[in-house]
């Protein structure tokens, strides 16, 4: 035995890519070892035998030992310079070495392959000096090329082969036109799995002449539509898809096959590249109605509308397993930011299918090469794709690899990673890079994808390497900032050229590529498909009818109340806990409290008022997503809508939802503590409600000014969907939202941002400030047929706050209340010689009403604006007739001036108020921060502002 590696082997011992950084081959090599000792090399056998100290299994050869004390032992002695082979001497021992070398030379191209493979159409890369790759890096030399080795596991088709026969094939695989990465996968069966797919085949399509002719078919149309657009509407905007021909066949392909799986919907969200394309070429939208947009000859049926680039569309279209739906979401400028969004939508089609896998339904998300790797959404995304309340099966992405970034970057600067595609190792997705020049590479990386989606319902990605021949849009000129690469482009044929050629050279027909050219730009000059590709008479059961939802009044408030004894059977229903689970003492007397409540012996809190909403709903056929950072306790721990057992014995075990047991045959309600995210929660649930009106989805920031990592989906979603692109939504924001001297971060949900965008009755804004008012805007949410936005500004200290409880009463008659009337009954009986109304919103009134019971006042009513928005402006002057001898009205806030809902209300107050009245304002001044951090500062404040809600009016004063 030698305890001293040959000279050849130092370098290997020294080498961290094949000892401390090559986990995944050792751990290969040991499963090998595992399933059947004699298929690794004798020295790895002995090897793994020395290292073996557990019996065989039922007496078998399989051994059930962990792979991580071989992998770190064997990493151990690397870092300490020892062997970790056992060899023979003389030339056993050479030979045993040399087997190792093979061993490790596989490994290599699985795992870095793809740095030799051939994927940029313009042939300007250098490859990269990896010493991993070539055999002089293992000690052989040209006389060994003939050597035969074990190569029994791989699956190359033999058990043995010469070195030169399967570095051959070692090439072919892993360096052609697909790169694949995977092996930092923790499945070895998933492992096992793209070695197997990709191997068998050498990573080589192997297609008839009719496939050949489809493909070339959708090259044609995808460069026949941008040429044609491009001398038709010269400078106009489109952001073409010239250079990236190659993506059409893959979604062509991606959307048949699918059908053929069994999917039944896909869901499709990308940006502006060939989004054109996409909506005529694989969702069968009539060119002419294109046209139209480009002519501006289209209707205009929206308030505002969105330009072509951004337009959704659904359509249905034949495919092998039958009907497929289409849907292209609807997509704001701002880049990757739909991705959460389809990802909701797709969510909510699986669950109006009962579908919990995945199977039915599929998401494609489409990214340019930049975004993918800058924006932080996609981060956000993938971060959700395996937890339990947004799981969709698995997303397969396609990447229109452009290779430039944007126009003006640098290469150098355009991300930090080797590849774009690199963030979506944080979930061990596969990623096949391939040479948009090679379209049947192309199409078989889709296949392999979809395959991979539908095996293992995990993300996955096709990373399409081309170029974009024009610049950013159709007015801009790249070459100013990257003229090497144009003057390249400026040579390169186009992709559909270069096939056609392709296949007259295999004998399918000289002049087809011109054939198929000249008949689309027939077709388009026509404005029709050169051929029909949708179904204009299919009708999924699934489908959604929004009808009754569209063009209704928001001044309807549906009828909220529930009778008693449904209010007491429900609550009863939902405040018993089983005998078996044994909550914690604080949430025992929770529910004992709710129970009381439940029969009318003390009043009704906030938490009550909130769970009888999701119980009346849910027993209604009505289903409940409530989603946030801390939603099952409530980041104020007022909710409880999950018991965790306190003598639970397993995570994922032991907890106890009563509002799963509300009534029999009830619709689902789910609650989930989500991801710390907001931007890709938010934009999920929105997706969600997009494309389910019957659930009352609620999102939850964990504290309201949480919202601000969401602003991008309040901006260009919730706020402006309905009017750019006709979307009617009813998603629920509740923002906790008060000044109680918790510092700037945790006092606002920034009000102030929803007011400002608050127009053509696109959402509703609401403070509630009782547990009855909650109860209510929650079921007017669902039982009155209006989707739209609401927006809670939820209170913090009124959650425990006795004097924000409600009466029985309050539940079982009544409505939800946009204006509250002054409660005070001195000040009814004397409404004569009332000269001042105050005016607030929110948890501030109760300061007020406090402050003018310590002066004993009767001449100043206060009334509370409950919704903001649309502002209630009948309900809202019938409190000001009260009081014929009004002479002010002042507006009282928390907020800074500048912030918070004053400068919004004052126009619709002054609107109100007659003749010689006089408004004032009493809060804070103007502010920069939202709020102060100093908890005495914070109550000089509130005593200030409330003392001059009394005080004679000064500064800022509206005179009718």
């Amino acid at each position: 035995m030698s305890a001293t590696p040959p000279s050849i082997y130092s370098a290997y011992l020294n080498n961290t890519y094949l000892f401390g950084g090559n986990a995944p081959y050792v751990e290969e090599l040991y499963e090998n070892y595992l399933a059947n000792p004699g298929s690794v090399p004798d020295n790895w056998r002995e090897y793994f035998d020395a290292l073996q100290h557990v019996p065989a299994v039922d007496g078998s050869n399989m051994r059930d030992v962990p792979h991580l004390p071989v992998v770190n032992a064997f990493a151990e002695r690397a870092k300490q310079g020892q062997t970790t082979v056992v060899v023979a001497s003389g030339a056993d021992s050479e030979m045993g070495r040399k087997r190792t070398a093979v061993q490790q030379l596989i490994a290599a191209y699985r795992n870095v392959g793809a740095r030799w493979a051939d994927l940029d159409p313009l042939k300007r890369d250098v490859r990269d000096d990896i010493p991993e790759l070539e055999l002089s890096f293992y000690g052989f030399s040209d006389a060994d090329q003939e050597i035969v080795f074990n190569t029994s596991n791989t699956f190359f088709g033999k058990e043995t082969m010469s070195l030169r026969d399967l570095t051959n094939a070692l090439r072919e695989t892993y360096c052609g036109t697909i790169g694949a990465e995977y092996m930092y996968a923790t499945s070895q069966t998933e492992k096992r799995w793209w070695q197997q797919k990709l191997e068998t085949i050498r990573s080589k399509p192997s297609f008839d002449a009719q496939k050949k002719k489809d493909i070339l078919d959708r090259l044609t149309a995808a460069e026949g539509l941008e040429r044609f657009l491009h001398t038709k509407y010269v400078g106009q905007k489109r952001f073409s898809l010239e250079g990236g021909e190659s993506f059409i066949a893959s979604m062509d392909e991606l959307v048949q096959l699918a059908g053929q799986r069994g999917v039944q919907e896909v869901v499709i969200g990308m940006a502006h590249r060939g989004r054109l394309n996409v909506l005529v070429n694989i969702l069968g939208k009539l060119p002419a109605d294109l046209f139209a947009e480009f002519d501006h000859t289209a209707p205009e049926d929206l308030p505002s509308g969105d330009v072509k680039y951004h337009q959704g569309f659904s359509s249905d279209v034949s495919t092998p397993g039958g009907p497929v739906h289409l849907s292209l979401a609807f997509n704001p400028s701002h880049l990757e930011i739909v991705n959460p969004v389809v990802e909701g939508s797709v969510k909510a089609r699986l669950d109006r299918r009962g579908d919990t896998e995945g199977d039915t339904v599929l998401p494609v998300l489409v990214h340019g090469d930049a975004a993918f790797a800058g924006q932080g959404v996609i981060m956000e995304t993938l971060a959700l794709a395996q937890t339990r309340g947004y799981y969709t099966g698995g997303t397969v992405h396609i990447v229109i690899n452009n290779q430039i970034g944007f126009t003006t970057s640098d290469p150098r600067d355009s991300r930090s990673t080797l590849y774009c595609t690199d963030v979506v190792k944080m979930i061990e997705a596969p990623v096949l890079h391939v040479n948009g020049d090679d379209p049947e590479a192309v199409v078989l990386a889709t296949q392999l994808a979809l395959d991979y989606r539908q095996e293992f319902n995990k993300d996955v990605v096709v990373d399409i390497v081309c170029f974009r021949k024009l610049g950013h849009n159709e007015q801009d000129t790249p070459s100013l900032t990257q003229p090497l690469m144009y003057k390249k482009i400026a040579q390169h044929p186009g992709t559909r050229k270069l096939y056609a050629d392709k296949l007259a050279a295999q004998g399918l027909g000289d002049t087809l590529g011109d054939d198929m050219a000249r008949a689309y730009r027939a077709a388009m000059d026509a404005g029709k498909h050169a051929e029909d590709i949708t179904i204009s008479n299919f009708k999924s059961k699934y489908a959604v009818d929004w009808a009754p939802f569209l063009n209704k009044r928001w001044t309807d408030a549906g009828d909220t109340a529930i009778p008693l004894t449904e209010w007491k059977r429900l609550a009863e229903r939902i405040t018993t806990i089983p005998e078996s689970v044994t909550p914690h003492q604080l949430v025992k007397k929770v529910y004992a409290d709710r129970a009381a409540m439940g029969r009318g012996e003390i009043n009704v809190d906030w938490g009550m008022g909130e769970h009888m909403a999701f119980a009346s709903l849910v027993a209604s056929g009505y289903p409940v997503r409530l989603s946030g950072e801390d939603c099952g306790r409530g980041t104020f721990t007022h909710r409880h809508a999950v018991i965790h057992d306190q003598n639970r014995e397993k995570w994922d075990t032991g907890t106890y939802t009563p509002l799963h047991h509300a009534a029999d045959g009830q619709a689902p309600f789910v609650v989930i503590d989500s991801i710390l995210s907001e931007e890709a929660v938010l934009g999920f649930e929105y997706g969600y409600a997009s494309n389910d009106p019957n659930t009352l989805v609620i999102w939850e920031a964990q504290f309201g000014d949480f919202v601000n990592g969401a602003q991008v989906v309040i901006d260009q979603f919730i706020a402006s969907g309905e009017v750019k692109w006709g979307r009617v939504n009813g998603i629920t924001l509740m923002l906790p939202h008060g000044y109680e001297g918790q510092g700037p971060e945790h006092s606002s949900a920034r009000l102030e941002r929803f007011m400002q965008l608050a127009a053509d009755t696109n959402m509703q804004i609401v403070q509630p400030t009782t547990a009855s008012q909650i109860f209510h805007v929650l079921r007017r949410q669902q039982v009155r047929n209006l989707r739209k936005p609401l927006i809670i500004m939820t209170p913090k200290s009124l959650l425990r706050n006795k004097d924000a409880t409600s009466p029985l009463t309050e539940f079982t008659k009544g409505t939800f209340q946009t204006v509250i009337p002054d409660q005070s009954e001195a000040v009814a009986k004397n409404a004569a010689k009332v000269k001042r109304v105050i005016a607030c919103s929110g948890k501030v009134y109760y300061d007020l009403v406090k402050k003018r019971e310590e002066r004993g006042t009767d001449d100043v009513a206060i009334i509370r604006v409950e919704q903001l928005y649309p502002f209630p402006h009948k309900a809202f002057a019938t409190e000001l007739k009260k009081y014929p001898s009004l002479v002010d009205v002042v507006w009282c806030q928390d907020e800074p001036q500048n912030q918070g809902a004053w400068f919004f209300v004052q126009h619709y107050i002054h609107e109100n108020m007659s003749e010689g009245q006089k408004l004032g304002y009493a809060g804070r001044a103007a502010s920069a921060s939202p709020a102060v951090g100093y908890a005495h500062l914070h109550q000089e404040q509130q005593k200030a502002l409330v003392d001059a809600a009394f005080a004679k009016l000064k500064g800022f004063v509206l005179t009718k």
